[in-house]
């Protein structure tokens, strides 16, 4: 029930001056969110691949306000394509991308938004890997999934996210399960109204079962973003039903988010991605990780008490 309160606060100033002030902060931050630079995440990305695993990278912020910030946030992206070139990594370390960080909220933002993402999506396939765009809120998403067909079309292996507590998801399942897709399948993490998706947890699981069978069932590459244990689960017998082998759809869980899932999936096989966020502008998706799950919410607080 906090869910909806914590992400009206990701939207205050005040909240977020004063989380930023607590001394504890940045040690709970650096739990979500391992670095700020990219020197300071390629560390990170040695040493999850290392272990098996595979990243997708997301630098962190999304309140852009003018088209030279946009500028910026495409430039901190084919930044980290140079230093992924270096690793040589390929496909194991894509990159994720919110088209809010591209200017799509400004004006002429759709336009902006793709001008900006294009030379991203480019320079990632230059060194054989590729981008997923992030779904955010309900009014975005018209634009996100016309930017995403058109990156296809030179890109085919861009990837999009899907959101399963949304009304309008298992429709947009069907028409993106086509051969050649690569669809993210979430939760959500926006606060949304009622018109538009379920409020309830029992209901939101209910449409992620659904919507999964329609990807496991379809020509694409499904990509299964959760950390419940019941949905991993459920999601491994869907793949087995529709035939479908390891290799063939993947495992997602955010960096910090039961760690010891990601190298028990890997061992025994299965692809599996970490979301590895990093950069300053960290406020907006540390809160949704706290709404998404109330145990990162106790943990945050017990150490606000514990070193506050």
């Amino acid at each position: 029930m906090l869910g909806p309160v914590i992400l009206a606060a990701s939207r205050s100033d005040r909240i977020r001056r004063l989380i930023s002030a607590a001394p504890v902060t940045k040690q709970v931050v650096d739990r979500f969110i391992p670095g700020e630079t990219v020197d300071e995440i390629v560390p990170i990305v040695r040493e999850l691949t290392g272990r098996g695993l595979e990243l997708t990278m997301d630098v962190v912020g999304e309140d852009i306000t003018t088209p030279g910030q946009a500028a910026a946030a495409r430039d901190a992206y084919l930044e980290l394509v140079d230093r992924l070139k270096q690793l040589e990594l390929g496909p194991r370390a894509e990159m994720s991308v919110k088209l809010s960080m591209f200017g799509q909220a400004l004006g002429g933002g759709h336009d902006l938004a793709l001008s900006n993402v294009r030379p991203v999506v480019e320079a990632a396939a230059a060194i054989g890997t590729t981008v997923t765009l992030d779904a955010e809120d309900h009014t975005t998403l018209d634009s996100m999934f016309a930017i995403h067909e058109e990156l296809r079309k030179d890109f085919p292996q861009t990837g999009c996210v899907i959101q399963a507590y949304l009304f309008r998801t298992e429709a947009d399942a069907r028409r993106l399960a086509g051969n050649g897709s690569r669809v993210r399948l979430v939760k959500g993490a926006y606060r949304e109204p009622a018109e538009v998706a379920h409020q309830q947890k029992h209901e939101i699981d209910k449409a992620y079962v659904r919507i999964l069978k329609v990807l496991m069932e379809g020509e694409g590459y499904p990509m299964i973003g959760s950390h419940d244990p019941r949905l991993i689960s459920i999601a491994q017998e869907l793949a087995h039903r529709a035939g479908r082998k390891p290799g063939e759809y993947e495992f997602q869980m955010l960096y910090g988010i039961r760690g010891d899932e990601h190298l028990r999936l890997a061992a025994e096989g299965h692809r599996m991605r970490v979301y590895t966020a990093y950069g300053t502008d960290w406020y907006g998706y540390f809160m949704r990780r706290l709404a998404e799950k109330p145990a990162n919410l106790r943990f945050f607080a017990r150490s606000l008490v514990t070193k506050g």
